[in-house]
């Protein structure tokens, strides 16, 4: 029988635990990634024409990075709550956010690409 936990619920599996700070770990890679190239599209490009498409194309993924960092945390601790107490795990509030940002960047990153 698993032991219980500081916060009230049964010990879960291990490896579910270390599957759950594993995707934590990748909001993170992504969330950093996200930012690099947001800041990348904006700051070593300069001789490249269309700043304002940059600098859209810019915010947009440091925005997304934004959100995924800001809401990683968040979520592992959900998932994890909801293994200790036996429940079904949450579903993602963000998915959708998120992937209407990387779409709106790719869009735009497809224009400037065309208009180079």
């Amino acid at each position: 029988m698993p032991e219980d936990s500081p916060a009230g619920g049964a010990e879960p599996d291990y490896r579910m635990s270390l599957a759950a700070e594993r995707t934590y770990l990748a909001y993170v890679r992504t969330a950093l990634t996200m930012l690099a190239g947001g800041v990348a599209v904006v700051g070593a490009l300069p001789d490249v024409d269309h700043e304002g498409l940059r600098r859209v194309l810019g915010l947009i993924l440091v925005l997304v990075g934004l959100v995924i960092a800001a809401t990683a945390r968040r979520r592992w601790r959900e998932v994890d709550d909801a293994m200790r107490r036996g429940e079904s795990l949450p579903p993602s509030r963000t998915a959708v956010p998120i992937s209407v940002g990387v779409v709106a960047a790719a869009t735009l990153a497809l224009v400037l690409v065309a208009l180079l």
